[in-house]
């Protein structure tokens, strides 16, 4: 699969999650995680997320996650975003608040969007 998961930013985040909660529900997802400023959907797993803008604007930016194969890929990604000029959002590490062994690393593309690359198998620091 290409595509980890998606996001959009909203201008209600709010109204955002009475209207995603409605209707994803008839069609088997739930809200799966929510940390305040953004909400992942799923049937078991959050594919899908909402949240709301970190900076006021009138391009409001996208988020697409891809999968990675291994750390080594995430660092490739990184290097071949960065060697074309894009903005490092947040460099490759693991993110445990997401879930155990989510190793990923967030840029910018030229249009302004949050590009992460994502693998959900890296071991947790210290093993």
């Amino acid at each position: 699969m290409i595509v980890d998961h998606i996001g959009i930013t909203c201008a209600d985040l709010e109204a955002s999650k009475r209207f995603y909660d409605t209707v994803l529900a008839t069609l088997g997802h739930r809200r799966v995680l929510d940390v305040e400023v953004a909400v992942g959907y799923g049937a078991n797993s959050p594919d899908f997320w909402i949240a709301q803008p970190e900076v006021e604007s009138d391009n409001r930016e996208s988020h697409l996650a891809f999968t990675a194969s291994g750390v080594e890929a995430v660092h490739a990604f990184h290097a071949a975003a960065t060697g074309l000029g894009a903005e490092t959002l947040h460099e490759p590490r693991l993110w445990p608040e997401y879930h155990p062994g989510y190793y990923a690393v967030f840029v910018r593309d030229p249009d302004g969007n949050n590009v992460e690359a994502v693998f959900h198998g890296a071991a947790p620091a210290g093993e």
